[in-house]
Parts: C-alpha cells; sequence; structure tokens
C-alpha cells in the first residue's frame, strides 16, 4: 500500500464510521461524514487542476476548515493554511510564492490586500461542499500520487524578514505519526485537545494521531485561550484526555490560577512544546495532576513536528533543566560540535543536526536556504545523505543528556561578548517569586530587556544578577508584567514584549 495521510482517516471510517471524528463547538463529524464532506470538496477541486500545486485556505479553524484541507489532499493538491487576519503583505507573498494558487475562503474572510497584479484564483469553501463525489476522478489522481508528494506548506519566519515555506510530504507525516502514536501511547479512547491552529505544526499531531488510531479531536475556541477559568471548563466538560499544547499556553493556565479550581478528572497526558518550558509553571500542573503522564517535546517543522521526547519522572527534580529526550524510533539526533565532529562528553556544547527519512522537503521557491540547512551528513562522506541542521543548541549533562542550550542565531554581542538570550532568562526564573522571565536584545539602543511574572521585585532580580551573572549580562530594563504575550501559534509574542517597553518609554 503506498504511503499516504489519507489512509488514516479512510482506515478509521470504515473501521468506525458513526464514532465522532471531529468536535467543534456544536458541530460533530463522524468518521463516515468527514470522508464523505472531504471527497465532496477534493471532486470540486478536481476541476481547478491543483494536483501537486499549493492550495491556500484563508479560515477560522473548524470542522468546515479540517474537511477542506483533506479535501485538498483528495484533489492531489497540498494545503497552505494561513491565519484569516495575517498582514495583507505578508498574504501577498505566499500567494506570489505559489503560483496562482487557489484560494479557498470563509465568506466572512475578505481577500483585501492581495496585490491585484498577483495571479490566484479564489472560491468560497461553501461552494465546494454539495459537489457530487466524483469517485473514479479521485481514484485516479490517487493513483498517480506518490508517498514523496507535499500535503502541506507552513510558511513560518524567515531569517531575511520574508516568511518561508516549510513543504512536508506524506512519507514524512505517515512516518512520524506511526512513532508518535505508539511510543507515547495514543489510543482509540482518546480525546484530544486541540490548541494550535491549523497553520501551526503542533495541528499536525492532533489530527493526524487522531486519525491514526480512530480517536477524537476536539477543536478548542481560540477565545477561551484569553478567558483560562472557561478554558478549563471546557477541557472538563468535553472529557479530553491528551493536550499537545505549547508551552505559553499552558503557562497562561497557571499564570492565572485557573489550576486552582479545576478536576480534570479524564486528563492523562500533557505534552508540550516550542521553547523551554519554565519549572515553575511545570510544577504547578505536575503538583495539581500528579496521575498525569507529562512530556517534553522537541522539533522544528522542518523535522515534521518532533525528532526527541522526554517523559517526566515524577520522583525527579528538573531544577538542572529538563532534557530534550530521547528521539523517535524514526530518528537519529546528533550533536555537532563547532569541528564538524560529533560531540559526546558531558559538558560540550553542540548543534542539533537531525538524521530521519520525516524531513521537510525543502523550503519553497528557497533553493539557497534549503541547501544551507539541509546538508551531507557531517559525519558519513561514503555516500550521499540528508540531514537538517536545526540552529539549535545543546548541551550534554552529566547523564548524557541534552539540554536545550539556545540558538545559534539568537546570540548577540553585547558589551564586546557573545551571549545567549536563553541563559540570563533561565537564570532570572531562578529568582524566588519569578515564574517566568523573556529577554530581549534591543540592537538599536543596545540594551538588554527583562520581562519576567511574578510576585519578586526587580529590585530583588537586580540583586540576584549581580551575584549570579557578569556584569555584560545583567539586564538595562527589567519589568514586570501580569502574564507574557502570546501570538497565534501559542508562543510568546515577543514582538508585544518590545512594544511595551516602547510604548512605556514615549
Amino acid at each position: 500500500m503506498k504511503t499516504n495521510v489519507l489512509n488514516f482517516v479512510e482506515a478509521s471510517a470504515r473501521a468506525y464510521p458513526n464514532k465522532v471524528a471531529v468536535v467543534d463547538g456544536s458541530v460533530e463529524y463522524t468518521y463516515g461524514e468527514l470522508v464523505e464532506a472531504s471527497k465532496r470538496i477534493g471532486s470540486a477541486l478536481l476541476r481547478l487542476n491543483v494536483q501537486r500545486k499549493g492550495v491556500v485556505v484563508l479560515m477560522e479553524k473548524s470542522t468546515r476548515a479540517l474537511s477542506v484541507l483533506l479535501g485538498i489532499v483528495y484533489a492531489g493538491g497540498f494545503y497552505v493554511p494561513v491565519d484569516v487576519s495575517v498582514p495583507a503583505k505578508r498574504l501577498a507573498h505566499i500567494v506570489a510564492m505559489l503560483d496562482n494558487p487557489v484560494i479557498v475562503y470563509d465568506e466572512s474572510v475578505p481577500l483585501e490586500g492581495v496585490d491585484s497584479c498577483i495571479s490566484y484564483r479564489a472560491i468560497q469553501a461553501s461552494s465546494l461542499e454539495n459537489y457530487e463525489i466524483n469517485e473514479a476522478a479521485l481514484q485516479e489522481v490517487r493513483a498517480q500520487a506518490l508517498e514523496i508528494d507535499p500535503v502541506y506548506t507552513l510558511f513560518t519566519s524567515g531569517s531575511t524578514g520574508e516568511p518561508k515555506g516549510v513543504v512536508i510530504n506524506h512519507r514524512s507525516i505517515v512516518t512520524f505519526i506511526d512513532a508518535f502514536v505508539d511510543e507515547l501511547g495514543i489510543t482509540f479512547t482518546d480525546r484530544i485537545g486541540n490548541q494550535a491552529p491549523f497553520d501551526f505544526d503542533v495541528s499536525t499531531k492532533d489530527i493526524y494521531a487522531t486519525f491514526a488510531v480512530s480517536a477524537t479531536l476536539v477543536l478548542i475556541p481560540m477565545r477561551l485561550f484569553m478567558r483560562p477559568s472557561e478554558l478549563i471548563a471546557f477541557l472538563e466538560s468535553k472529557r479530553i484526555t491528551v493536550l499537545i499544547w505549547a508551552v505559553a499556553a499552558l503557562c497562561l493556565v497557571s499564570s492565572y490560577h485557573a489550576l486552582d479550581v479545576a478536576q480534570l478528572g479524564c486528563l492523562r497526558s500533557v505534552m508540550f512544546c516550542g521553547e523551554v518550558m519554565p519549572l515553575k509553571h511545570l510544577n504547578e500542573w505536575r503538583t495539581r495532576y500528579p496521575q498525569v503522564m507529562f512530556v517534553n517535546l522537541y522539533g522544528p517543522s522542518e523535522v515534521t513536528c518532533n525528532c526527541l521526547y522526554h517523559v517526566l519522572d515524577p520522583a525527579r527534580d528538573y531544577s538542572n533543566g529538563i532534557p530534550l529526550g530521547k528521539p523517535f524510533s524514526h530518528c537519529e539526533v546528533m550533536l555537532i560540535d563547532s569541528n564538524k565532529n560529533l560531540a559526546t562528553r558531558a559538558g560540550e556544547i553542540g548543534e542539533i543536526v537531525v538524521r530521519s527519512p520525516s524531513l521537510s522537503l525543502g523550503y519553497i521557491k528557497d533553493t539557497e536556504q534549503t541547501n544551507r540547512v539541509f546538508v551531507q551528513n557531517p559525519v558519513q562522506d561514503q555516500y550521499r545523505e540528508r540531514v537538517y541542521c536545526t540552529g539549535d543548541l545543546a548541551q550534554i549533562n552529566e547523564n548524557g543528556e541534552l539540554i536545550f542550550y539556545g540558538r545559534k542565531d539568537n546570540q548577540i554581542k553585547y558589551l564586546g561578548h557573545r551571549i545567549e538570550l536563553e541563559e540570563i532568562e533561565l537564570t532570572l526564573e531562578r529568582v524566588e517569586g519569578v515564574s517566568r522571565c523573556k529577554c530581549l536584545f534591543d540592537s538599536h539602543k543596545k540594551r538588554l530587556l527583562a520581562f519576567y511574572e511574578g510576585v519578586a521585585t526587580s529590585a530583588d532580580i537586580a540583586a540576584f544578577c549581580r551575584d549570579n551573572l557578569p556584569k555584560h549580562m545583567h539586564p538595562t530594563s527589567i519589568k514586570h508584567i501580569e502574564a507574557m504575550p502570546m501570538n497565534k501559534n501559542g508562543k510568546v509574542d515577543k514582538t508585544a514584549l518590545q512594544a511595551m517597553f516602547s510604548s512605556e518609554k514615549r
């Protein structure tokens, strides 16, 4: 059988046609209904000739949007989900990169801002939904599909200031998901609470892990992440068993003390990713739910979600850092030092490099950047072997585990020294009364900016810095905030932090 992500949802539809596949508020699709809706959309898209082409999806997260994503795959294309509030310039750039794409959009989403000189074909999602299924044509497209064909492209921030499109194929998703559900125990009885928008790769785990084991996916309304108490009540009412969330989303709940009244009696697994989990927030979750399995996930979009995981030991003290964990069975993760050699000894620091069949195809229409980070395996020169250089640094601890050490490109030069901002953040989070810290560097005025949550005073933090950090790593400004601002992907919004500082100085 050919490797195809549609195999997941189709197998579930054959085995359990009447089981609920996805819940969106009061709207539910069974597996049978989801496949039928997706095939209708796929049949409608066939006439638009989207095979092996990108289709932009401008829709709010919903069951309808999910059927559109699958419908695009049925038609042989690959979906490009884009936030409906995307700035016009960014949307125009994405559309231009895809060469006259089809744009599927909700009636409530305007297409204003797309440059009129950029070629595209726009179609409302509602016009695709009642199309008659053309099974023969869908099967013909399926017969031509290969496991190396793209499934989706996600546009992430780029070092040049323009978004870069990470292209992921069928084989990459299927290989990862098979390992993910097996090693982390996702089962038929699970109800997965989806936090991530569809244009964020965490949603790949939610969607395809659900389909792989015939579980149920519950789409959590984004508005609830601004109302933590209501969010927890929602999780309880929907009997959520698994959360695969960005770190900032979990911290939002604990920051507003929503855990104090939460029951969540069905919850059995909490997985977090995207950035380093602050230990104080993690311990609040672990203390409140000692029966829950907590898992630290690591991996960039370019490796198809994750390549490392660490299941936290309830009896272990993680004050020296949470390990990135061991590789999933389909990956080899290497630490490469500055001399392109394997780093293996305790204390050594190197770049995380990944060898896996789940690597991205590269960046759409950006061969230069693709070739810069997808390179020949530096420790093997006998045959052609492609690996991905993540740009992330890790250090080997005394137990032989990898601890995240920062970004190669997040190093700053300040007062003649090269500094990792993460080192300052982790140090300040050791201050009594500081639950979380993020640092920025104002390159224009050469200032280190620290933002923190908690009850400590800025004087407490400054005193701690004097005792624990060299002078060149002392923040110029230390600002208390009630909670870290989040972007739509559930990560800390550093642009918003910068704006807070700038507005205060006016």
